[in-house]
C-alpha cells in the first residue's frame, strides 16, 4: 500500500514538474502507433519468421524494443482506458472488457452503466489528450475508438481536435460496418462513408493531417489501428462478400500476416511524411500493441492468448524512436505498463494532467533519456467478462494469477517469470506463503482502485 501511494507522488516529482524550462518550440511531436491484437511473437525483432515488416525492423534499429512491456488489460478498452487516463481501467468504472458491439455491457458494473447510458469514458477523467492540449499541442485521433458509442463520449469531448475512426471495436475492413445496426464510422461527431481498405485511410488520413502541421506547433497524432484485429480481411479481397456472423472471428495465418505487412506499410508511409516534412527529428515515435493475440496470431514464447491474464494475454511489443534523445540501437528489458506512456508523454511535453490529477503511471521516458533504470514496483491487473474475473500481480519476478468463475470455481497459479516466462511451472503449491502474500497485495489495490462512477 505504501508504494502505491508513492507513485503518484514520484509523478509529482519527476514527470508533473518541469524537468527543464521547455519552450514550446522544443516541445517534441509525439506519434503513438497501436495495432490491434497484435501479438508478442507476430514480429520479427521478437522472434517471428514468417512475417516482413521492414518498416518496423528499421524502427526498432534507430530506437529502443521493450522485452518486458504490459497492457493493463488482455483486451481492447481496458488497454486504450489506461492510456487516454495515465490510471488503472478499473478507475471509471465499465471499462474492465471490451464495450461490446452494440453497445452492450458485458459485466454487472457496465451492464449497470449501459442501462443508465454511461458506457464510456466520461471526458473528465481523459489526461493524455487534454494534458497536451493545455501546453499548445494539436491532437489528432484516427482509428479505433472502443471508448463508448455515445455522442458524450465523443474523442473531441476528450481532448481531440480531430476524428476519423470507428466508435466500436472491430468492423470490416472494406464495408467499415460492424454486426449491428448502428453506424459506427465516424469524421469528427458525423456518420461517414469512405472508399476504401481502413488500414489505408487511417494510414492516409494520418498522412494529410501531419502534412498540415504548423512547423511551430507541437502535435499529438495518436493512429490507433485495427489491424490485424478480427474479421481476418486483408487488401485486394474487397470482392468477396461480407464475413458472415459465424466467419467474423476466423482467419488464416496467411491472412493475419498479410494485414501486419500492410500495416507495416501504412507505418512506413507516416514515417516517410516526418522525413519529407522535416519533422522526423523532433517526433518521438511510439509503437505498441493493445493486448495479446487470437488465433491465428502468435504470443510466442509465452502462455495463452487475448482475454487471459498469463503473459500471453497481457505482455506486448513496443518500439520507440526519439532520434538524439534515445539511444538507438538499445533493447530494455524493464517492465513497465502501457499507463506510464500518459505520464512519459506529460512529462516531456512539460504539461500536468489536468486538474493535477493524480497519476497511475510512472514516467519511464524520463529516465530512459537520461539512461537511468526506473523504480521497480509491483504490477496488476483485474479483467472481467461476464461472471469471470481474472485477478494478478507481478511483483519482482514473481507472478500470481487467479482465475475465479464466480460460483464455478477458481483457480490459482505462481509462476517465477526469471525461470520461467512461460508460466509453464506452478509454484503455488510449494510457496503457499508468497501466493498468499500476493494475493493480499491484490486484495488491497482492488481497494485502491475502486470505480469513481
Amino acid at each position: 500500500m505504501r508504494l502505491l501511494r508513492l507513485i503518484p507522488l514520484c509523478w509529482l516529482l519527476i514527470g508533473g514538474l518541469p524537468l527543464t524550462s521547455v519552450s514550446a518550440e522544443l516541445r517534441p511531436n509525439i506519434i503513438l502507433i497501436l495495432a490491434d491484437d497484435l501479438g508478442y511473437g507476430d514480429l520479427p525483432a521478437y522472434g517471428a519468421k514468417d512475417v516482413r515488416v521492414p518498416n518496423l525492423d528499421k524502427l526498432a534499429t534507430e530506437g529502443v524494443r521493450f522485452t518486458q512491456a504490459y497492457s493493463n488489460g488482455p483486451e481492447c478498452t481496458p488497454s486504450r482506458a489506461a492510456i487516454l487516463t495515465g490510471r488503472h481501467p478499473q478507475r471509471p468504472g465499465g471499462m474492465e472488457c471490451p464495450v461490446g458491439t452494440g453497445n452492450v455491457g458485458r459485466y454487472d458494473d457496465a451492464i449497470r452503466l449501459r442501462a443508465q447510458n454511461d458506457l464510456g469514458l466520461p471526458p473528465p477523467m481523459a489526461s493524455l489528450a487534454p494534458g497536451l492540449k493545455s501546453v499548445g499541442y494539436r491532437t489528432a485521433i484516427f482509428g479505433k475508438w472502443h471508448m463508448g458509442y455515445e455522442p458524450k463520449f465523443n474523442p473531441l469531448d476528450q481532448g481531440f481536435d480531430h476524428f476519423l475512426g470507428i466508435l466500436g471495436g472491430n468492423v470490416d475492413y472494406y464495408e467499415h460496418v460492424e454486426l449491428s445496426e448502428l453506424p459506427v464510422f465516424y469524421e469528427d461527431r458525423n456518420p461517414v462513408k469512405r472508399e476504401g481498405y481502413l488500414t489505408d485511410l487511417i494510414r492516409d488520413e494520418g498522412s494529410a493531417w501531419l502534412r498540415s502541421q504548423k512547423p511551430e506547433v507541437p502535435f499529438f497524432l495518436f493512429l490507433s489501428f485495427t489491424a490485424p484485429h478480427f474479421p481476418f480481411r486483408p487488401p485486394g479481397v474487397e470482392a468477396q462478400p461480407l464475413p458472415t456472423a459465424e466467419e467474423w472471428t476466423k482467419g488464416t495465418r496467411a491472412n493475419y500476416v498479410a494485414m501486419i505487412e500492410s500495416l507495416d506499410s501504412a507505418i512506413g508511409k507516416i514515417l516517410s511524411t516526418l522525413d519529407e516534412t522535416g519533422a522526423a527529428m523532433n517526433t518521438l515515435v511510439v509503437f505498441a500493441s493493445d493486448n495479446g493475440a487470437m488465433l491465428p496470431g502468435s504470443n510466442a514464447p509465452f502462455r495463452d492468448a487475448k482475454e487471459t491474464l498469463f503473459e500471453g494475454g497481457i505482455r506486448v511489443p513496443v518500439i520507440m524512436r526519439w532520434p538524439g534523445k534515445i539511444r538507438a540501437g538499445q533493447i530494455n528489458e524493464q517492465p513497465w505498463m502501457l499507463m506510464d506512456l500518459t505520464a512519459s508523454f506529460l512529462a516531456i511535453a512539460d504539461a500536468n494532467p489536468p486538474g493535477g490529477r493524480a497519476l497511475d503511471g510512472y514516467p519511464i521516458l524520463v529516465d530512459l533519456r537520461r539512461g537511468q533504470k526506473w523504480p521497480d514496483r509491483d504490477f496488476f491487473w483485474r479483467a472481467r467478462r461476464g461472471n469471470r474475473t481474472w485477478r494478478a500481480i507481478r511483483s519482482g519476478d514473481l507472478k500470481w494469477v487467479q482465475r475465479d468463475d464466480a460460483g464455478e470455481g477458481k483457480e490459482e497459479w505462481l509462476f517465477d517469470l526469471s525461470k520461467d516466462p512461460g508460466e509453464t511451472m506452478d509454484l503455488k503449491p510449494t510457496r503457499t506463503e508468497d501466493a498468499k502474500r500476493l494475493f493480499e497485495r491484490v486484495k488491497s489495490w482492488e481497494l485502491e482502485v475502486q470505480s469513481e462512477r
